[in-house]
């Protein structure tokens, strides 16, 4: 028997948001037949009888419940956005666990039943809107991954087809407009063509100021959009079931394609895999038009397409700023800040803005130094810190360390080891210190330095030797091209154990 929170979310799908029977038997996971039961019932005076329930709840899928109840419960740990429906546990149990041969109706039971166990169900519904071919819709979901096992909170651009309910993602660091900009491109780029209509919500990304009548937006979004000829749509304040198509799409792709939560190397080799990913979900039937799939429907949104551009359109931002005595400056209403060099102290600097990096360059736009551009909670002050310019800068003056400015801004561990040092030998440390941090980073010269401070250490050669030991600074050597008269050699098969056997003395075998 179902309860009446059950039966009421059937009737206002049905009621209030016009879906027919089978689209809430496939949501909900229950029958046809129950569905229709619930639709036409007129009289709710008395509760039903309470059914007989069967001593196994859907024992066909036995093998497979520990699977899925494992994933249930790491969802507990999960973005609340990033949990699996019953669509998602079944095509991961149709891929991942052998001998699976259970319908999907089945796993929407079992899930359902163990998401009310586990509370993480929870109801949402959406307005269903028709539109003519080509117009477009965008917005922004939030999503976290891991790249390189770093994780992110980061944010993901859907633009959806709302004729043919196509959709195409791309995940992104954050919400700015270099994150929208290169979102658009790509998914331009990979569709060959532009949407002639794009709509969007009142976002202070491209909106300045709502007016009556029309919108101002930024100077850099209207070239973009005069650049790509598309016109560009924005919705009644506090109106968004305007665009309920991509609203939809954005919880769609979330659940279907970023969970569980993605891991992977480089973000845009992840996203050129998203938009295959999109095109391979067309494939399935429209979900009002059952005769016909959405890759069909989405033959006629591309024949609208306005062609791409003969000349690309750069998505970076260029601004400049004024640094601080230390040679820092800040972005983002002045909660990111970001080192450039104390060449550069109190002078003005250009800087490239993309959404991976901020690029510091002089006035005649010779790049100092570069950065991974910094994202955070609202509100939350962050630093990004480039130590090479600064100890190249105070390695040519190694007398004045003391009195620079430099010394009070390194870390503790590196004023211990320098003030350690004799002054004849600190200019060729400080040499050393930023040769091994222009080859393999600052966080690798410090971990030198701790070394060297446990050994004691104060030269620039026995430096060079700890960070050898360390990081394994052997050169790597080009493969030998193969010469006239030099015979080919067999590779010598090689035997571990023998030289662990010598060096712990004893006997080698055979």
């Amino acid at each position: 028997m179902l309860t009446m929170d059950q039966i009421h979310h059937i009737r206002q799908l049905f009621y209030e948001q016009g879906k027919n029977i089978s689209e809430i038997a496939q949501e909900t996971g229950l029958s046809w037949k129950t569905v229709r039961k619930y639709v036409d019932q007129t009289d709710f005076n008395q509760p039903e009888p309470e059914a007989k329930t069967e001593s196994r709840f859907c024992p066909k899928l036995d093998p497979f419940k520990p699977l899925i109840d494992q994933w249930l419960e790491d969802d507990k740990k999960a973005p609340r956005k990033q949990r699996h429906t019953a669509k998602r546990i079944f095509r991961r149990l149709q891929k991942e666990a052998d001998g699976f041969d259970c319908s999907y109706r089945l796993v929407c039971k079992y899930v359902l039943a163990k998401k009310e166990e586990l509370k993480l169900k929870r109801k949402e519904g959406f307005i269903p809107l028709v539109h003519r071919p080509g117009e477009t819709q965008g917005d922004f979901g939030q999503a976290d991954f891991f790249e390189s096992g770093i994780q992110h909170t980061g944010k993901y651009f859907a633009l959806s087809f709302p004729y043919s309910n196509a959709g195409f993602i791309q995940l992104n660091y954050g919400e700015n407009m270099e994150c929208l900009l290169e979102a658009l491109v790509a998914i331009f780029e990979h569709l060959g063509g532009v949407p002639s209509e794009i709509w969007f919500d009142n976002t202070t990304t491209i909106v300045t100021k709502v007016i009556r009548g029309g919108r101002d937006i930024t100077e850099r979004f209207a070239r973009f959009a005069e650049h790509y000829r598309f016109k560009a749509v924005f919705m009644n304040p506090a109106s968004g079931w305007e665009k309920g198509n991509v609203e939809n799409k954005v919880g769609y792709s979330r659940r279907n394609m970023l969970v569980p939560v993605p891991r992977f190397l480089s973000l845009p080799d992840y996203n050129r895999k998203l938009l295959e990913e999109c095109v391979d979900d067309m494939d399935r039937e429209h979900y009002m038009h059952t005769d016909q799939t959405i890759s069909d429907r989405f033959a006629l949104d591309s024949s609208t397409l306005i062609p791409l551009p003969g000349v690309p359109f750069d998505t970076a931002g260029y601004r400049t700023a004024r640094t601080n005595k230390w040679g820092k400056f800040t972005l983002n209403n002045g909660l990111h800040e970001y080192s450039a060099s104390p060449a550069y102290a109190e002078e003005t600097v250009r800087l490239k803005l993309t959404s991976a990096q901020v690029i510091v360059m002089d006035l005649d736009n010779n790049i100092i130094v570069t950065h991974r551009r910094l994202y955070g909670k609202d509100g939350e002050k962050l630093q990004s810190m480039e130590w090479l310019p600064y100890l190249k800068y105070i390695a040519r003056k190694p007398r004045s360390l003391h009195n620079s400015g430099i010394y009070d801004m390194l870390p503790e561990q590196m004023r211990i080891y320098l003030d350690s040092c004799p002054n004849s030998e600190r200019g060729q440390i400080l040499r050393t210190l930023s040769e091994l941090t222009e080859r393999t980073g600052f966080d690798s010269a410090l971990q030198t330095v701790n070394q060297a401070v446990e050994y004691q250490a104060v030269n620039a050669d026995s430096l060079k030797n700890l960070y050898r030991r360390l990081f394994s600074d052997i050169p790597e050597l080009p493969p030998m091209k193969p010469q006239p008269g030099i015979p080919g050699i067999a590779q010598m098969p090689v035997n571990l154990d023998d030289y662990d056997a010598l060096l712990k003395g004893g006997v080698v075998n055979g």
